[in-house]
């Protein structure tokens, strides 16, 4: 993602989740809220009901289209992301949700369509628009010959942050993620959950207001990922807003408010996760809309005990 500048943004500790950014202060002066603490710690929470400046969505997609030769990846795929969500996006392999990912986060120029970010378009208005954006693809691909210390610094350089405030970030955020010890070591020599947590931090470090995450539980194991979700929890909290792709039905369905349910490049359901639930698993609603698939009974017979 290209770099923008991002205005200096406070930052608060609530108890054990580190270092978590808040929103500018500018947004809390239009839109004051209540601030309350349940970790021993001050927390940001998200502006009160009727707050005018809340019905700006924090992600706006419209009529997003596009096409690679013959195969429509993405067919007129609309999706409004609410600010202060944690939004699941779910679909099976070749669904389109990587692609539409590519387009939201402006690594990808769409066909035809429009991408708004708390009312920046991200064509139109690409510094303003990623600014705003913390990214966290999946199968990221890093300078891996730095070490992870200097990997967040660079990022938050590169994002316009003072030296001394790149430099405390980085160190908050190693502490809240568990890579203190292994700060010096170099990214290549990392394991796969390590990497997905130096990922994050980056993703962090400039205090985004919308998170986009690809797969972010992937390769991590359960206690980072335990982690991970306080961090991400706090940060929703604070009236920061999360869009999670993933695959796993069942942490879409711990984790997430509301969700979209992407097939053939299009949405089929969208809402909160009652409303597309309708009462029965994500799973089984999942597995109705896109359409199950069933192994007939004649088939791998080769495999079967004789």
């Amino acid at each position: 993602v290209a770099m923008g500048a991002s205005a200096p943004v406070a930052w608060d500790n609530p108890g054990p989740f580190g270092a978590i950014p808040l929103p500018p202060r500018d947004y809390r002066r239009a839109c004051p809220a209540r601030r309350t603490s349940t970790t021993g710690g001050p927390t940001y929470r998200a502006p009160v009901d009727g707050c005018s400046i809340r019905a700006v969505p924090a992600l706006k997609v419209a009529d997003l289209a596009k096409s690679f030769g013959t195969k429509r990846a993405v067919d007129g795929l609309s999706l409004v992301v609410p600010q202060g969500s944690m939004y699941g996006l779910v679909g099976p392999n070749g669904a389109g949700k990587t692609t539409t990912l590519s387009m939201i986060t402006g690594l990808l120029r769409p066909d035809s369509g429009t991408v708004e970010v708390l009312g920046h378009d991200v064509w139109s208005d690409p510094v303003a628009a990623k600014a705003l954006i913390g990214v966290l693809p999946d199968g990221l691909h890093v300078f891996d010959r730095l070490s992870g210390r200097e990997l967040i610094r660079y990022v938050a350089l590169l994002r316009g942050l003072d030296r001394r405030v790149a430099d405390s970030r980085a160190e908050e955020l190693l502490g809240a993620l568990g890579l203190a010890d292994d700060a010096e070591l170099l990214v290549c020599d990392y394991s796969a959950g390590m990497t997905k947590k130096i990922g994050l931090a980056c993703a962090l470090v400039h205090a985004p207001r919308l998170l986009i995450l690809d797969e972010p539980f992937e390769a991590v194991d359960p206690v980072s990922g335990d982690m991970i979700r306080q961090i991400l929890a706090a940060f929703v909290a604070s009236g920061g807003t999360v869009l999670l792709s993933s695959h796993v039905m069942e942490l879409v369905e711990r984790l997430c408010d509301s969700l979209a349910i992407v097939a053939h490049g299009r949405v089929q359901a969208a809402g909160t996760l009652d409303d597309v639930r309708q009462g029965e698993s994500l799973t089984d609603t999942f597995l109705d809309l896109v359409g199950a698939r069933h192994l007939e009974s004649e088939s791998l017979a080769w495999l079967h005990s004789s």
